[in-house]
């Protein structure tokens, strides 16, 4: 089976928007067996699209086609391909009621090149976009396959992973049952961990393993083949063994979707503990990420942003004397503010941050000298000593997710 992928978009083209989802479709593709053989970018212009799809015809068995087809004038793929399969466009009904549906929420009046966006070539299978309102396609032709996908991530990933992955499995899975699972590291560059699962990357059949580098972060996609889920999985156990044998430690949580915070976020719920932060070079962004995670209230009522020198004495209750004594980026402080935090607010854990961002040195301290405090119920508190490099933004996101593992391997021992 060869694939090839026609991303649509003057905006892409002139290197405006980075494209992100032609990637992402290729990997899920491999992980399907399905072979890439090649891509493309095509502006915002009929005749030139036409021409990449002739073209694809010749060499690829499923063309698939993302961008262009939301309501405005350039956004002309639909209509390009229904020309091209000598099909007309007609409306499907589920994707308008959901169009109608956000303009009455709305309380806006509809405009009528809206119902482009819940057009499909006739004879097409849809595919539903469950975030947003372009209904996807699927149209079989007597030698080829094409598909029609939304150009921006959130939706593409959304309706491929719900709607279009099932329909390619059932497709060219030749019988067989595909199954995947997404293992997440933190605390382990992509090199590294390549590295050290070297012999099983390098003789992998069935299953098969792929490393996908993250923002901060490693994954590693595993996908067996065979006859029956259950076996699949069975495959798939086994080989989870065989990583968290090298690489278990920088292990936390599974899933295309879920994130290091949201992971250590549902433990506290579950354990029914309570956290505050105080934190000074990272300037609320830890709070900011429980904040994000769906019922973080129940276990985070509030903290403490403490930027400079005095307000780490007058938020905290820290002694000036102490924070000029041992200087505010020091074990000591980092300590101190856990601790101070953990008890004004009286919860059963304090975090801390302080440290310098960036660029400029700060007491003596190079840039990317992070502490991260931590005071753990009734354990002794303890900060830790960490040395990022990179951006300004680099090392406060990396403190972060720092911060959230520290916290994940405390709550992993006090089972």
């Amino acid at each position: 089976m060869r694939a090839e992928i026609i991303a649509v978009g003057t905006e892409i083209l002139l290197g405006e928007i980075t494209n992100t989802t032609t990637p992402f479709i290729a990997r899920q593709l491999a992980d399907l067996g399905i072979d890439v053989y090649y891509q493309s970018v095509v502006g915002d212009n009929a005749d030139r699209l036409e021409q990449a799809i002739q073209l694809a015809d010749t060499r690829s068995d499923l063309i698939i086609l993302t961008g262009g087809l939301g309501p405005t004038k350039d956004d002309l793929t639909k209509q390009t391909l229904a020309k091209h399969v000598n099909e007309k466009l007609v409306i499907n009904d589920a994707a308008m009621d959901v169009i109608n549906q956000y303009f009455v929420r709305a309380q806006h009046p509809m405009t009528e090149n809206n119902r482009i966006q819940a057009m499909l070539p006739e004879h097409s299978q849809p595919l539903d976009n469950p975030v947003g309102m372009a209904v996807g396609a699927l149209y079989k032709a007597t030698k080829h396959t094409y598909m029609l996908l939304p150009g921006p991530p959130s939706e593409l990933i959304a309706m491929f992973e719900q709607s279009a992955r099932p329909v390619l499995v059932k497709l060219y899975s030749q019988n067989n049952v595909l199954v995947s699972r997404v293992l997440r590291f933190h605390g382990i560059g992509e090199s590294e961990l390549v590295t050290r699962l070297a012999d099983l990357i390098d003789h992998q059949t069935n299953p098969t393993v792929a490393p996908y580098a993250k923002t901060n972060e490693v994954t590693l996609r595993i996908t067996a083949e065979a006859k029956q889920e259950q076996l699949a999985n069975q495959m798939l156990d086994q080989m989870e063994i065989s990583i968290k044998a090298q690489v278990g430690d920088y292990f936390y949580g599974y899933g295309e979707h879920n994130s290091l915070p949201a992971v250590v976020v549902n433990l506290l719920k579950q354990r029914q503990l309570s956290i505050t932060a105080a934190e000074s070079l990272t300037a609320g962004m830890f709070q900011s990420e429980i904040g994000s995670i769906a019922g973080a209230s129940s276990i985070f009522s509030g903290g403490f942003v403490t930027y400079s020198l005095a307000e780490k004495a007058h938020l905290l209750n820290i002694p000036t004397a102490d924070l000029k004594k041992f200087g505010v980026v020091s074990e000591e402080t980092a300590i101190a503010m856990a601790q101070q935090a953990k008890a004004t607010l009286q919860t059963d854990i304090g975090i801390s941050f302080t440290g310098v961002a960036g660029p400029d040195e700060l007491e003596g301290q190079p840039a990317g000298t992070v502490y991260i405090g931590v005071a753990y119920r009734d354990q002794a508190p303890e900060a830790h000593l960490f040395h990022f490099s990179r951006t300004r933004n680099f090392v406060r996101q990396q403190s972060v997710l720092t911060g959230f593992d520290l916290l994940l391997h405390k709550l992993q021992a006090d089972k």
